[in-house]
């Protein structure tokens, strides 16, 4: 069955490594017969909530940038990927706004599936364990979401170093795999 598939790369550098983890599972997914969608987070705008509370009044933020846009195709996706570098253990600011900003629609996203990117500069897979539970942490907050799969990215720090890795490979096939 076709899925609609959203990726967000959290990259804060286009055709950095885990934006190119992106591309495969994208390409993976898309040969499967999926529609897939790849939304680069950093060429969008998506402010830090603020904590206000507007968006309890039908789920419109008072905060006028991208993030509608991104949610609504949040709520029309069936395959969720989230994507993004550890940054000092833990995701990255473009990823984190993006999460913390769900609040207005969070309880409008149910029944996903998640899949996760992760690159390191450190070759193990334990620095990420805290980026993962940020990923993780927010699909418990949405009603009927599955985890899917995880994919890391280790030992990579200059953008392109992912090339040629086995993490490559991953994430092609559990694109296809959706």
């Amino acid at each position: 069955m076709k899925k609609n598939v959203l990726i967000l790369s959290g990259s804060p550098r286009k055709g950095g490594n885990s934006d190119l983890l992106c591309d495969q599972f994208l390409k993976g997914a898309q040969e499967s017969g999926n529609q897939v969608e790849k939304i680069f987070l950093r060429s969008k705008k998506a402010a830090p909530c603020n904590a206000c509370y507007y968006c309890k009044n039908g789920g419109q933020c008072a905060i006028k940038d991208d993030m509608a846009e991104i949610l609504d195709k949040m709520q029309a996706a069936d395959v969720i990927v989230m994507a993004s570098p550890v940054y000092f253990y833990s995701i990255d600011a473009q990823m984190k706004a993006v999460i913390d900003r769900s609040v207005a629609r969070w309880t409008n996203i149910p029944n996903k599936e998640f899949y996760y990117i992760m690159t390191a500069a450190e070759d193990s897979a334990d620095v990420m364990d805290c980026t993962l539970e940020c990923f993780r942490g927010f699909a418990r907050c949405l009603n009927g979401s599955k985890e899917m799969g995880v994919i890391y990215g280790k030992g990579v720090y200059e953008a392109g170093a992912i090339q040629g890795m086995p993490a490559m490979r991953e994430a092609y096939e559990m694109g296809r795999q959706v």
